[in-house]
């Protein structure tokens, strides 16, 4: 009994011992597999994190290209957009053009209009007239036949008289008209004169200036550290600075001739002081602007001197003095206006007028193109304007309004100017222009005029700025011939590429001969 209680005791404490070493077996395995899946859940942890921000990456690399691809696409826009800004630019100014020569021909229409209209009152009145002189006739011959002799020859008298008033009438017009052609002969040897008594040099204007450099070192002085100097040089003078491969010189261009002159005289001192930077330029194209308002001054004063002209306001004398960087069809228009104001005081003085007023009148006609960037409208009318602005007599202002023919002169000055001015821009080497383009423009216009029906001839004259037509008059009537001159003119303008404007004269003559045998 005793042993089976000790074997009993010692059934339980083996069985107690082993449920001990299985609890401590399965406490170490439950802390190893937590060790275990701490690791598991690090590693998920960072394989997560590792995916998100490659997620973030590549979301971020493909909002960027869809960036460049709507920047590319919006700047194909931008630059459509520009382009059809600029059309409609140009659109608007071939627009006002058209619009411009529409008004033109309309206040033609009108003027014709008018001109009509006054010739249908006066044919109206003339057939009245005609109406009531055979009504009187009539009215004579049906109390001839109870008229006593001193009554018939009182009427007889009368009727003689009005007779001799019709003769006397053509004998005046046969005056008028050789009066007419003396007027002619003597503006012909006055302007011959005035021609031949004045005869100027003429040099052609360009946009582009040079300046010599002592060596090809310069150029890398002028140009600067990454470009700053040249930068800065043409941002003060507003010109462009051309620095190439050609030796010894540096080209300096623009379209405004003041600029450019400024930008030369600038560039001339700074390599002459050696220090080119910045700030210096600024200095040298600051001093030199000032030199080059008083050396406009001068230059008024030496062109008012040259044409004797005294006593301008020194306004005048300033703006006088920029049409020396003032160039038309590449005239300069400061010898321009001296060559004019020397022929129209040479025929002033032909004539009998005061040549003094013929001088200031065509040294200032083109006055307002000095100043057509500042103020609205054309050129005859801004020197008009400050003609006027400044004490000039109203004959001077008036020359420099009307002497493109706008109005109908009031002064014979301005006649005068009108004469002079065109003798000095058609002229020969007066506006530039090689010989085979002139001819082949002429060649062009006379082409165009004798490809009309009915027209035998045509020639150009006045340096292109007028087509004579010849037309055949058994071909054309008057109404014909006023037609084919609209023709031509409007075939012209659109045709053919000319300066200024084309007058188109046709000619319809018929002649009638008999012989009194």
């Amino acid at each position: 009994m005793y042993e089976a209680t000790i074997g009993l005791i010692g059934i339980i404490l083996g069985v107690a011992a082993g449920l001990s070493g299985a609890l401590v077996v399965a406490q170490q395995r439950a802390k190893t597999a937590r060790g275990g899946a701490e690791v598991i859940l690090a590693n998920a942890r960072r394989e997560a994190e590792t995916i998100r921000k490659e997620a973030d990456l590549q979301s971020k690399e493909e909002g960027l290209r869809r960036r460049e691809a709507i920047d590319s696409e919006t700047e194909v826009v931008r630059r459509g957009f520009r382009e059809q800004d600029k059309r409609l630019e140009k659109r608007s100014d071939l627009l006002d053009q058209k619009l411009d020569l529409i008004n033109k021909k309309e206040r033609d229409f009108e003027n014709v209009q008018r001109y009509l209209a006054e010739q249908q009152e006066e044919l109206t009145r003339r057939n009245l007239e005609v109406k009531q002189t055979l009504t009187e006739q009539r009215d004579v011959l049906h109390r001839v036949s109870q008229l006593g002799p001193d009554e018939a020859r009182a009427l007889l008298l009368k009727r003689l008289d009005t007779e001799m008033r019709h003769e006397v009438g053509g004998v005046i017009l046969k005056h008028e008209q050789t009066l007419r052609e003396t007027c002619q002969q003597k503006a012909r040897e006055v302007l011959a004169t005035a021609i031949q008594r004045y005869a100027a040099s003429h040099t052609a204007e360009t946009t582009v200036s040079t300046v010599d450099i002592p060596s090809d070192d310069m150029k890398g002085r002028i140009i600067g550290r990454e470009g700053r100097n040249i930068r800065a040089f043409e941002k003060a003078t507003g010109v462009d600075v051309i620095v190439d491969d050609t030796p010894g010189i540096v080209i300096v261009t623009g379209f405004d001739n003041i600029r450019r002159e400024i930008a030369k005289l600038s560039l001339e001192k700074l390599i002459m002081d050696g220090r080119i930077h910045p700030t210096r330029i600024e200095e040298i194209v600051k001093e030199t602007q000032e030199e080059m308002e008083q050396h406009i001054r001068q230059l008024g004063q030496a062109a008012a001197q040259e044409a004797n002209v005294p006593a301008l306001h020194e306004r005048l004398l300033d703006l006088l003095g920029r049409l020396k960087f003032r160039t038309s069809y590449s005239q300069n228009v400061l010898q321009h206006s001296i060559e004019v104001a020397y022929l129209t005081g040479l025929m002033a003085e032909e004539i009998g007028l005061d040549g003094a007023l013929g001088r200031r009148c065509g040294l200032l006609h083109d006055i307002g193109k000095a100043a057509d960037h500042e103020m609205e409208g054309g050129h005859p009318a801004i020197g008009a304007e400050l003609t006027k602005r400044y004490g000039e007599r109203p004959e001077v202002v008036h020359a420099a309004l009307g002497h493109h023919d706008d109005l109908r002169p009031e002064t014979p000055y301005t006649v005068l100017v009108a004469a002079a001015d065109a003798v000095s821009a058609s002229r020969p080497g007066a506006r530039r222009e090689t010989l085979d383009k002139y001819v082949r423009r002429l060649e062009d216009l006379e082409a165009l005029a004798c490809g009309f029906p009915g027209v035998e001839q045509a020639y150009a004259i006045q340096a292109g700025r007028e087509i004579r037509v010849i037309a055949d008059s058994h071909q054309l009537g008057d109404e014909a011939a006023a037609k084919l001159c609209r023709d031509i003119a409007k075939a012209v303008q659109q045709q053919l590429t000319y300066p200024g404007e084309v007058k188109v004269t046709v000619l319809r003559e018929t002649r009638n001969v008999e012989f009194a045998r």
